[in-house]
């Protein structure tokens, strides 16, 4: 291996965009990968679960990944992984609560041959030729970590997502001597997250949510509680659990993902459920109002979640009445707004109280602001300088921020999805663009952010689609009966008469016994094409049938 190499940075996700964080790290034949995570589709991608990156590079390469490093279990960073590893598969390694949540994704999608490894903050860990160290930070969910990774060209820094909590639940700070030491030996290249780039001064304390619902508890005695939180947030977790007990209510916990990460966290020791305190869900109806809080899943509104299903009164588990109060302790997803939105005005209309960030505290970021980040700009002190996780508005913020700081404007590359960064000791460049995107998950994977099904989605959803049948005639061939049909799109009943004449002169000359039937239909498709839109100004898919009769 050639001292000259340089050390190669691919971006497959989390650069231009929030959510799909990923990237690898690549020198002579080894790769490791950092997270590999999803996000959720925009409204113009109907039928659309999940997006996940384009993984094409790595799938070509794969006898190169030496393994996958995850720095955290947020869906933005774990989500793709069950997909990612079935198609190229390595050895994972992660915290316990990390790697818990992965192994039930991987359950899910049976997949057991994939080798999780357990990781501790401060331990370190070889992989071909880089040598990973995990530094304890604080972050909205447990087992956070960020990444001091030498590599033959000098160390690297990858913050993770991160926040500098000086009253942290679990006790458990960021380790900023361990960080500020590494600074001190010298970091060429340091990668930090940009998501809170644009908010001043710090990011509140989660101990101070844990006062603000002990106020909404007291105030609310005589009520029934609904807490909406990210089932992944233990340590808001352990604050609800623990304010239960401080006020003698029994716990119910309610969608899927909730009762999961609960028996995860539970199992491993991360979350700590005294005996008796949790009941089902269908015994809720045992005890009085002001005895019962609910745990729930649904802070963004997602369409078949616990939450919204109460709101509109299809969760046969929960009635929403005026002797409810709802907690949304969590923020706002951008995109998430109108359906959150919805999901609190069908919440008042049941005659419930809600209460959300607008209006208390009851949510505080697990991400750094300004302060923190330059806090850890300071101690890192880097020679180059990439941000990273966030939308383009965000890494151009977050790299002023780094020069203001003392990083030369030279030093600092802001890159996109696909892009190559090239290391050495002594410089910073672009390499070459690399195939990347998204893929499209429905159920199935759909490869390509353009593929033909999402076209035909967006089509059908915007101007319909129209059926054409032609019965035709075994014997002589001719028309025998016609019928138009229109999804999402008006065809009235007095257009039948004009659609068998224009049909009739379209097909005229075809002999539709001997015709394959493709050049017929393209013909009905033009003339049909030409005569709905002269009707409705609408451009519908049309969608041909001959049959014989």
């Amino acid at each position: 291996m050639k001292k000259n190499n340089s050390l190669k940075i691919r971006f497959f996700g989390g650069v231009g965009e929030v959510g799909k964080n990923m990237t690898a790290f690549e020198y002579g034949n080894d790769i490791i990968v950092v997270d590999a995570g999803l996000s959720f589709p925009t409204e113009d991608m109907p039928g659309v679960d999940l997006l996940i990156p384009d993984t094409t590079y790595l799938e070509e390469n794969k006898h190169k990944i030496k393994g996958y490093i995850v720095t955290h279990g947020h869906e933005d960073h774990i989500g793709a992984l069950s997909y990612v590893l079935k198609s190229a598969n390595a050895p994972v390694f992660g915290t316990r609560l990390t790697l818990t949540l992965i192994e039930n994704k991987l359950k899910e999608h049976n997949l057991s041959s994939v080798s999780l490894n357990a990781v501790r903050a401060g331990s370190t860990l070889k992989l071909g030729c880089f040598n990973i160290e995990f530094i304890n930070v604080n972050h909205s969910i447990a087992g956070a970590v960020a990444l001091a990774i030498t590599t033959p060209v000098g160390v690297l820094f990858h913050t993770g997502d991160f926040k500098i909590d000086y009253t942290p639940v679990a006790g458990e700070y960021t380790d900023l001597s361990r960080i500020a030491e590494i600074g001190k030996k010298g970091v060429l290249l340091m990668l930090s997250e940009s998501t809170n780039v644009e908010r001043e001064g710090y990011t509140v304390s989660e101990t101070v949510v844990g006062e603000t619902l002990d106020k909404v508890f007291n105030a609310n005695a005589t009520k029934r509680l609904i807490i909406a939180t990210f089932a992944s947030n233990v340590h808001r977790l352990q604050q609800i659990l623990d304010l239960a007990v401080k006020y003698k209510r029994k716990v119910a916990f309610s969608g899927r993902s909730m009762v999961s990460v609960v028996e995860s966290a539970k199992r491993i020791g991360e979350l700590y459920v005294p005996a008796n305190l949790i009941i089902d869900i269908d015994k809720i109806k045992n005890y009085k109002p002001e005895q019962i809080l609910i745990v729930s899943t649904g802070t963004q509104g997602e369409p078949m979640s616990a939450l919204t299903r109460m709101a509109t009164g299809d969760f046969n588990k929960v009635t929403i009445c005026e002797t409810d109060t709802i907690i949304m302790s969590s923020s706002v997803i951008p995109g998430n707004e109108k359906m959150i939105y919805n999901v609190i005005n069908n919440l008042y209309k049941k005659g419930a109280d809600v209460l959300y960030e607008t209006l208390e505290p009851i949510h505080v970021s697990g991400h750094a602001c300004q302060e923190e980040l330059k806090i850890m700009l300071s101690l890192i002190k880097p020679k180059f300088f990439i941000p990273i996780h966030g939308e383009y508005r965000h890494l151009k913020k977050h790299a002023i921020l780094a020069n203001t700081m003392g990083v030369s404007e030279n030093n600092i590359l802001i890159p996109e999805i696909g892009s190559t960064v090239e290391v050495t000791a002594k410089s910073l460049k672009f390499g070459e663009n690399f195939k990347a995107g998204t893929r499209l998950v429905d159920g199935l994977e759909i490869d390509g952010s353009d593929s033909v099904v999402l076209r035909d989605r967006i089509h059908i959803s915007e101007d319909g689609i129209v059926v054409v049948v032609v019965c035709v005639d075994m014997l002589s061939g001719k028309i025998v009966s016609t019928e138009i049909i229109g999804r999402g799109i008006t065809v009235g009943e007095d257009t039948m008469a004009e659609v068998k004449s224009i049909l009739s002169k379209a097909l005229d000359g075809f002999d539709l016994r001997s015709d394959d039937g493709r050049s017929a239909k393209s013909q009905i498709r033009r003339s049909m094409k030409n005569y709905v839109f002269k009707k409705t100004k609408k451009n519908p898919m049309i969608l041909p049938i001959i049959m014989e009769v």
